[in-house]
């Protein structure tokens, strides 16, 4: 090594503070000899370190780590002086050692090979896009609790919801739906995936991870602690922090299925899902996994989330006709309408899932992330932020406008985003004569953390069967938004080229994912 490392320094550095506390005398300008031995303990360091190579040994002095008075200490009187005996300090490699540049390898092909759903209108991913494909909506008034004095009594509700089978009953008890939505969601994308239990035992678990993420996590877990709390701490659930976490969900996927890869969640509010989806990609692209669970999950109907969102004034107060309060880019919406549920894809590396002859439903070819640095809620006026993302989506994947006839859109039924987001699109693709435009939202509500994830299943369907589902309730569109683009009342016939889903967040996150048949 030319030099030491900066590790070496630091070491250095600290040693001389310890030596200078011992013989604060040393050093002193009135002292020749040591001046001079000074000069020849620097030359040692300087040839014992140039020549010591990968030895990771520099040889030094321990009189020349004495450099200087400190102010603050005081020798202690036992203190031994140095002896002027050489000494050795091992320290790590050089931080400027050469690395070698790695050769240039195909890059790895990512698809999906299995799905799975926890939704207001199916619990497998067949089920929930017939429902789609027929207009069906799963907004009711809420059942779960007594909402009669809120001004939005209604919800994308999951009303028919079991863990048999998929979750241990002691679990079932004590997780919080956001987690049994995501470890039933997962299993279920598993076993749509073939991964029989032979299967699992030959495939190599390190190389296998969970990125499932959650917007609002344990809300339920840990709004009960706090109403334990307020009799006494003693009464508190002993899992209400972790079981609150966001990450947890992953976290006990992972170690019910012995998965040793990546495993972490994400949490960029109504976007999680779209960013878990992408980081799983880049990590089997990467090489550092062969496959991925991903995905979000999401369960917060119930009293504190409900009031926390009207509070914000966000939601519909439709509630006399509760299937027609979600309605994107129709002139009579007043805010979107809450959902629950979850969504998880496996993805998996195209020659992985070869040798092992899973079905391929589609590839994942990409996409990007921004943020439009502009307002906690509202989108930014010129849609800034969710142009560049697309674009940046489109670029990375190596895709054209032209090819892009299918877009799966954010629109969640506010009176701001859904236009800002139409114009968007019309900015990138307004040459595209093919182009249809769909939104899940108007039959599910916003599942928030988990609908990237569901609407990326309804996107994988539409490429897999060739019917993209209708936009219900768009009785009167916006000024200015032409239905030429959007799909109507009904389910229509399509050839997906490339399927673009969007989903923006609280905090001006926008994410855009791609899918195309797999070819």
């Amino acid at each position: 090594m030319a030099s030491a490392s900066v590790l070496c320094s630091w070491l250095v550095a600290a040693c001389c503070m310890s030596s200078c506390h011992q013989n604060p005398s040393l050093f002193s300008s009135s002292s020749n000899t040591t001046t001079r031995r000074s000069r020849r303990n620097r030359l040692l360091l300087s040839s014992k370190a140039a020549n010591s190579n990968n030895n990771n040994i520099i040889i030094m002095s321990s009189s020349f780590l004495a450099p200087c008075h400190h102010r603050f200490s005081l020798p202690h009187p036992n203190t031994r002086r140095p002896s002027g005996k050489v000494m050795a300090i091992a320290i790590q490699p050089s931080m400027e050692t050469v690395t070698k540049k790695k050769l240039p390898t195909k890059q790895r092909r990512v698809v999906v090979t299995g799905m799975g759903v926890e939704t207001p209108i199916g619990s497998n991913p067949d089920e929930f896009y017939n429902n789609l494909l027929q207009g069906v909506s799963g907004i009711t008034e809420i059942e779960a609790f007594d909402c009669s004095n809120y001004p939005t009594r209604i919800a994308g509700e999951i009303k028919q919801f079991s863990t048999d089978g998929w979750v241990a009953p002691k679990l079932s008890k004590r997780m919080d739906r956001f987690m049994l939505y995501m470890l039933t969601a997962g299993k279920k994308a598993l076993a749509d995936g073939g991964i029989t239990e032979d299967q699992m035992k030959e495939i190599d678990k390190s190389r296998c991870g969970v990125l499932i993420g959650s917007a609002m996590g344990g809300m339920k877990v840990f709004n009960d602690a706090i109403e334990a709390l307020r009799v006494s701490y003693r009464k508190m659930n002993p899992f209400c922090v972790p079981f609150a976490t966001t990450n947890m969900g992953s976290a006990m996927l992972a170690m019910d299925l012995g998965w040793m890869g990546p495993n972490y969640s994400i949490s960029t509010a109504c976007a999680t899902s779209n960013f878990c989806i992408l980081n799983a990609a880049n990590h089997i692209i990467r090489g550092e996994a062969d496959m991925m669970l991903c995905g979000g999950s999401d369960a917060v109907i119930i009293p504190i989330g409900l009031g926390g969102f009207v509070a914000c004034r966000a939601l519909s107060e439709r509630n006399n006709d509760p299937a027609k309060a979600s309605r994107p880019w129709d002139s009579g919406r007043d805010g979107f309408v809450m959902g629950e549920g979850a969504g998880v894809l496996l993805l998996e590396e195209l020659e992985h899932a070869k040798r092992r002859g899973a079905t391929i439903y589609a590839e994942f070819l990409g996409g990007s992330f921004t943020c439009d640095a502009y307002h906690m809620t509202e989108p930014h006026p010129q849609g800034t932020g969710v142009i560049l993302c697309i674009e940046k989506a489109l670029s990375q994947a190596g895709v054209s406008r032209e090819d892009v006839n299918y877009i799966n859109a954010h629109a969640t039924s506010t009176p701001a985003g859904d236009l800002k987001e139409y114009q968007a699109l019309l900015h990138c693709f307004g040459q595209n004569k093919e182009l249809r435009v769909n939104s899940t939202k108007s039959m599910i509500g916003h599942l928030l953390g988990a609908a990237g994830a569901v609407e990326a299943v309804a996107t994988v369907q539409a490429i897999r069967t060739g019917w993209i589902h209708p936009n219900i309730n768009l009785e009167n569109p916006d000024e200015g938004v032409d239905t030429k683009v959007l799909v109507g009342p009904k389910k229509e016939r399509l050839d997906v080229k490339v399927g673009l889903s969007n989903s923006f967040g609280f905090g001006g996150h926008n994410s855009s994912i791609l899918f195309a048949p797999f070819q």
